[in-house]
């Protein structure tokens, strides 16, 4: 991946890869999960731990020395009860898998010492060949590097996922010897130990979207594209239009309710949440943001780690910044910015604010051009603007400071101590008007840039 990360926690649709692996055990009947790690273990389990991904009976067995996939099942074994029935083994870095591959997977496994996917490539370079007999019962796999030309010729491949039965898996694993080009234990050799056992090997066939595995950023941008398609269809399907559902973003974490509308451009990241009947216009990103039913987001509204109640609308071009709250109809609206900000039922702010630090009751018209001034150079300071006010265009509200109740602000006010409820509050310079001034000082103007 050529990254300080690991491989498996490079994210694809905004969750790290292997929890996709991870997400499919319980659904299946997972008892006990096993995680084999070896670089930064501890890291992918911290993240998993921060996510609350929690995988039935997770135990995590550290491979100290990368000397192949047989190796890190070895590694799992000792955690492994004697009486463990069918053992899955799966990959952290295959997202695509689905949950009904797996479940027909486990039925072919049974009776079975094993059972394995395969797939079959255009360009099997690079991948264990499956080859089977006469009858097309699996006889062994054959890593690339290992095949002779003619075997390089078969398309089906190793897609490297196993349902095996405990027992043999014990066995087997004790007589996987390392007799081959990188002097390693390959998982593979499970095959050619059951076909040595006499013991019965089903291989089921798995479309190569599903088994695609992670090597590079190339694949990562492949699978992310794959499960990108999967997610918005499945949302389509349930009620949800996307007017180009080429260009809309949903990450796996995200719930959209019945009757939603999507713009082309939109971007909704991690855990965000739409209620029913709401549209979201064009090239709007939202991150971590719940929005209630019947809301209308307009073109280009930025949201994050806020939440956006009933029946609002914002924008365009406006700005929620975390620790939002907007309550029933309110609206905020072009150019608009607000930082930890709430604002009360039916309240408005439709042009050129910011507001940060502020708790806004209901009612409230705030007018254009207005900011609270919620920082001092060393520390934040909060904004209180009660039930009912009218804040006139280009205001300054100085924090820490308070409005009370039905108050009304004048036009281009600075606000720099509490103003009682119901109050009328203005601070202007006087204003002077020269009659007929204006055409003298037009006339001094002209005069000296002719001198020029």
């Amino acid at each position: 991946m050529r990254s300080r990360h690991v491989k498996v926690l490079h994210r694809l649709c905004g969750r790290p890869m292997l929890e996709y692996t991870l997400g499919l055990l319980a659904p299946v009947g997972v008892r006990r999960t096993i995680l084999v790690l070896g670089h930064q273990a501890d890291a992918v389990a911290e993240t998993l731990k921060s996510r609350g991904m929690s995988p039935p009976d997770l135990q995590i067995a550290i491979q100290t020395e990368q000397r192949g996939t047989a190796d890190a099942v070895r590694t799992a074994m000792p955690l492994l009860p004697e009486d463990s029935g069918t053992v899955l083994i799966l990959y952290g870095d295959t997202p695509l898998l689905t949950e009904a591959r797996l479940r027909k997977l486990i039925a072919a496994s049974q009776g079975r010492a094993l059972a394995m996917l395969s797939t079959r490539l255009t360009d099997p370079s690079g991948y264990g060949r499956l080859l089977r007999d006469g009858s097309g019962a699996p006889l062994r796999i054959i890593e690339d590097r290992d095949c002779s030309p003619e075997e390089k010729q078969i398309s089906e491949i190793n897609a490297g996922m196993y349902a095996v039965d405990s027992a043999f898996l014990r066995r087997a694993l004790g007589r996987v010897g390392a007799s081959n080009a990188q002097r390693e234990f390959y998982l593979t050799d499970l095959v050619a130990e059951a076909v040595a056992e006499k013991a019965s090997i089903a291989a089921e066939l798995a479309p190569p979207e599903e088994t695609l595995g992670v090597n590079d950023r190339v694949d990562l941008a492949q699978a992310e594209s794959i499960l990108r398609r999967r997610i918005n269809e499945a949302h389509m399907r349930r009620g949800v239009t996307l007017r180009d559902p080429a260009t809309t973003f949903i990450d796996d974490e995200v719930t959209l309710g019945g009757d939603c509308e999507l713009g082309p451009g939109v971007v909704l990241r991690g855990r965000v949440s739409v209620g029913e009947r709401c549209v979201i216009e064009t090239g709007c990103v939202l991150t971590d943001v719940t929005v209630a039913e019947d809301s209308h987001l307009k073109p280009y509204t930025i949201a994050t780690d806020s939440q956006i109640g009933p029946a609002a609308q914002m924008g365009p071009f406006s700005h929620l910044r975390p620790g939002s709250t907007l309550e029933r109809g309110v609206h905020i609206g072009n150019f608009v910015e607000l930082k930890k900000t709430h604002v009360g039922a039916g309240s408005k702010a439709n042009h050129l604010a910011y507001l940060g630090d502020a708790e806004i009751g209901s009612g409230v018209n705030v007018g254009c051009g207005t900011i609270t001034c919620n920082y001092d150079g060393v520390a934040k300071h909060k904004t209180v603007i009660e039930d009912g006010v009218f804040i006139g265009s280009d205001t300054q509200l100085v924090a820490p400071v308070r409005v009370g109740r039905g108050a009304i602000i004048a036009a281009g006010t600075t606000v720099t101590r509490d103003i009682p409820a119901g109050a009328l509050t203005l601070s202007r310079v006087p204003q002077v008007d020269k009659p007929d001034y204006a055409e003298q000082l037009r006339a001094r103007q002209a005069a000296a840039h002719k001198k020029k």
